[in-house]
């Protein structure tokens, strides 16, 4: 094999699927542990699982599909995920399919991704996301694709209804790596946090609450400044007071 192939040429496991590259993994990384450390759910104390790379299975003995990330709402984790039954989410021990799959083309084989449209449609995935960095489907980088029926329809829009999360384009640096990343977000826009993008928050509002304590602790020191230097102003003209009614007194005058 040469070098250009082995650049660009997915590795091929032993069970024959081709592995994704670094990108697809930091990228499912992000979608995943973004939710878990920033979002709270889709509100009233609701639960919720982000998964990365898991198989779905909607029947036993059936092919699983194999999105890159999925959300299911209002179930939990097991208790014990090292648990033969716990390495796939099966739709039938969870009692419903997820809310959304996300899909991150990564192969040369790209077109298979809109092949498993009617799959996730027939199991009933309410949205389904498609993530086309490389742009080898050539229909753009970024489509959301909403159940309608038992078909997908493509979203003008990507606001996930229901679910209470957006998706959206992000061009910046995860894990030190400068790229165009997809993100979820709030209604209003609003990334949700990573991790260390928490922390950092975390930082900045602390030192912003230092600064400003810092401004008023100076700036109490100036109102104690000013008022010491009124005090002193008055005291000085009271007793400039004095002396002149004293001298008036003197001269035989009393003073007003």
């Amino acid at each position: 094999m040469t070098t250009a192939s082995l650049e660009h040429d997915p590795l091929i496991t032993e069970d024959d699927k081709s592995q994704a590259h670094l990108f697809s993994e930091k990228q499912q990384c992000l979608l995943a542990n973004s939710l878990y450390h920033s979002w709270k759910g889709p509100g009233q104390g609701r639960s919720f699982v982000a998964l990365a790379n898991v198989d779905l299975f909607d029947a036993p003995k059936k092919r699983p599909l194999i999105p890159d990330v999925l959300v299911s709402l209002d179930i939990n984790m097991p208790d014990d995920v090292l648990r033969k039954s716990s390495h796939a989410y099966r739709i039938w021990e969870y009692g419903k399919p997820p809310e959304v799959v996300i899909q991150i083309v990564s192969t040369p084989e790209g077109k298979k991704y809109d092949t498993k449209l009617p799959d996730y449609a027939k199991i009933g995935v309410r949205y389904c996301v498609v993530f086309d960095p490389e742009k080898q489907l050539k229909r753009g980088l970024l489509r959301v694709y909403e159940l309608r029926g038992t078909t997908y329809a493509e979203k003008n829009d990507r606001w996930l209804f229901g679910v209470e999360l957006g998706i959206t384009l992000w061009e910046g640096k995860y894990e030190n790596n400068h790229n165009v990343w997809l993100r979820w977000c709030d209604r209003q826009g609003k990334l949700i946090s990573t991790g260390t993008e928490t922390t950092e928050e975390h930082r900045l509002e602390k030192e912003k609450a230092q600064k400003q304590a810092e401004h008023e602790r100076l700036e109490k020191e100036k109102a104690l400044e000013w008022a010491e230097q009124e005090h002193q102003r008055a005291e000085q003209e009271h007793q400039r007071a004095e002396r002149l009614a004293a001298q008036l007194r003197a001269l035989g005058i009393e003073p007003q």
